[in-house]
């Protein structure tokens, strides 16, 4: 098959033919119909993720159609349809019984812990826990979007920030998943404050229903409190960074959620949160991870009714050759890039 393929962190990345994978006794073999390119995949290239063994083929936001199917696979056959989390739960460990296969103990990742999806085949594991049928009328392309950046984003604001209607958020970094936040958030009755350097960015965030934009190089918490009377009753950081991990705790109302969704891998520093405050004014700290496949329903049936538009993120589908360059450029343009041609 033609895959994305790199063999040194930060390094060439190249298509090129390797073997093609098979699937294990209880996976599937997707043949790759769109898949996305995100941040994520450009912390695996640059050495972010332990997982990674070289050579690596990225990619983990994919949809298509299944190719071969395990031995033990009971639900899935070939010629379906389907998408996928990007976390693939097994099923049965502890944290997959109670419900949250996005934090599996056992848990693989395509294009980190085994080769990815910016290729024709991906491999993926426990398909009766793990597959989603796609809708009937849902492109590649939109699909691919909702597999990590939509439902981390759709989970992000329901599920782990519980947003209410009427409460202010403020969501920091506009790419794939904070753009995805603010769709959200306004779907739930939310009123958004959306902050990125960058303005092609935050006039994406207003066409998606943001109320206010603000520019992240000035001083975004003293700018979110005068704007929301007080400060943001959930802050999101969707990006991934010390300064916008900062500011989003200090962007707080009393009392107000902080949501980290954005990676921080140790090699780009830690950031220093302020303690004092998050005793002081009672706020609450909580990582977002995901979405198990199980939670998929409710997002799709949004989808299906109108209220969440996730194809309106997709601003540019690419060939398999373009992808590399797209990877190592990854947020100098606004949207979601999706590789749709292999």
């Amino acid at each position: 098959m033609r895959a994305l393929v790199f063999e040194e962190f930060g390094g060439p990345l190249t298509v090129r033919a390797v073997p093609d994978p098979e699937p294990a006794p209880d996976g599937v073999v997707v043949r790759v119909g769109a898949s996305g390119i995100c941040r994520s995949d450009w912390h695996g290239w640059s050495g972010h993720d332990p997982d990674v063994v070289l050579p690596h083929v990225p990619g983990h936001e994919l949809a298509g159609t299944v190719a071969a199917v395990g031995s033990r696979v009971r639900n899935w056959s070939v010629g379906d349809r389907v998408t996928v989390p990007f976390v693939c739960a097994c099923g049965y460990c502890a944290p997959c019984r109670e419900g949250a296969g996005q934090v599996c103990l056992n848990q693989t990742q395509p294009g980190f812990t085994h080769w990815g999806s910016l290729a024709e085949l991906v491999a993926l594991d426990a398909a009766d826990v793990n597959l989603v049928a796609l809708p009937e009328g849902m492109s590649f392309a939109t699909a691919a979007s909702l597999g990590c950046r939509f439902a981390t984003a759709h989970r992000a604001v329901t599920g782990v920030g519980q947003v209410r209607p009427g409460e202010w958020v403020a969501v920091h970094g506009c790419g794939g998943v904070g753009l995805s936040a603010v769709q959200v958030a306004v779907a739930a009755g939310a009123r958004v404050v959306a902050v990125d350097v960058a303005p092609g960015a935050l006039e994406l965030a207003r066409a998606f229903g943001a109320e206010h934009v603000v520019d992240g190089a000035g001083d975004v918490p003293a700018q979110i409190a005068e704007l929301t009377g007080g400060g943001a009753h959930v802050s999101l950081d969707a990006l991934g960074a010390a300064v916008t991990c900062q500011n989003s705790v200090r962007s707080l109302r009393r009392r107000g959620r902080h949501v980290q969704v954005g990676l921080l891998p140790p090699a780009l520093g830690r950031p220093e949160i302020p303690m004092e405050l998050v005793i002081a004014g009672e706020l609450a700290l909580l990582g977002s991870h995901g979405m198990a496949a199980a939670d998929y329903p409710a997002m799709l049936s949004l989808i299906a009714a109108g209220r969440l538009r996730p194809e309106l993120l997709v601003t540019r589908e690419l060939g398999l050759d373009d992808a590399g360059a797209a990877l190592a450029a990854i947020g100098r343009e606004p949207g979601i890039a999706v590789v749709t041609s292999f």
